[in-house]
């Protein structure tokens, strides 16, 4: 109420008071090119070289979703030449979650549907997903532009919109200080949907010669969970390692 009294009052005096020369409206800040901001996170986990230097990473961590009690473990393998993937996730009372690229099938098995092929958008996804050098966003693949400075997480932050050449536009944040990715968003297809994901990075340790992000946290459809990493190692992965399961083999023709 006071403010509201205040503000009626100057308006009052206004025209008895000398009028207070105009100030200059602030000069927009200059974004910095969405390029240079990713080449900051780049040479932040270690260097353009340092990533082209592994062929093949494992990670060992831990998925936990609070709101229903859960926590089980998680491992990661990716490779490249070609690109590769498998997720496995095992969920006490439930059993193990799996999601895959064999370098030309996307794939999941688990427990509630059974063995599946992914196809259409997903596969292209997935595709995407399983790049084993993503960080470095190929600008054959890639389009990248800087649209503000914000607040993502309680930190000042670059917003990026990152366009892929199949017309998908994901949202990545990263950190003005440290230069390293805190964040992104990103809309997937699933067999329930389209599917809005938050993420959150954080807890930037180094394995070897690059840093890793070991601490992740998606919300999707206002569930949330989280990853927490405990062990990276790169270039040891075998090829059998990434073999699709037999109920998948026997769906690809």
């Amino acid at each position: 109420m006071l403010l509201r009294i205040v503000a009626v009052a100057a308006l009052l005096f206004a025209p008895l008071q000398a009028p207070a020369p105009a100030k200059p409206a602030p000069a927009a800040e200059t974004l910095p090119d969405a390029r240079e901001i990713v080449n900051k996170h780049i040479k932040a986990l270690g260097g353009r070289e340092a990533i082209l230097s592994h062929k093949s990473m494992r990670a060992l961590g831990t998925l936990s979703v609070p709101q229903s009690g859960i926590s089980g473990p998680i491992e990661m393998v990716q490779a490249a030449e070609p690109n590769r993937m498998l997720l496995k996730t095992s969920v006490p009372g439930i059993g193990d979650i799996l999601e895959g690229f064999d370098g030309s099938h996307a794939w999941s098995v688990s427990p509630m549907t059974g063995p599946m092929l992914k196809v259409g958008k997903e596969l292209t996804q997935t595709k995407f997903d399983a790049d084993f050098y993503k960080e470095l966003y190929d600008p054959k693949n890639y389009t990248l532009k800087t649209v503000e400075k914000t607040v993502f997480e309680g930190r000042p932050c670059y917003k990026i919109a990152v366009s892929r050449i199949d017309g998908v536009e994901d949202t990545d944040f990263y950190d003005v200080e440290t230069g390293l990715r805190a964040g992104s968003i990103a809309t997937r297809e699933s067999p329930m949907g389209q599917m809005t994901m938050t993420a959150v990075e954080g807890g930037y340790k180094k394995f070897g010669n690059l840093m890793q992000a070991t601490n992740i946290t998606q919300t999707v459809m206002g569930v949330q969970q989280t990853i927490t990493l405990t062990s990276v190692e790169y270039d040891k992965v075998k090829p059998e390692d990434l073999e699709p399961p037999p109920s998948i083999k026997a769906l690809i023709k």
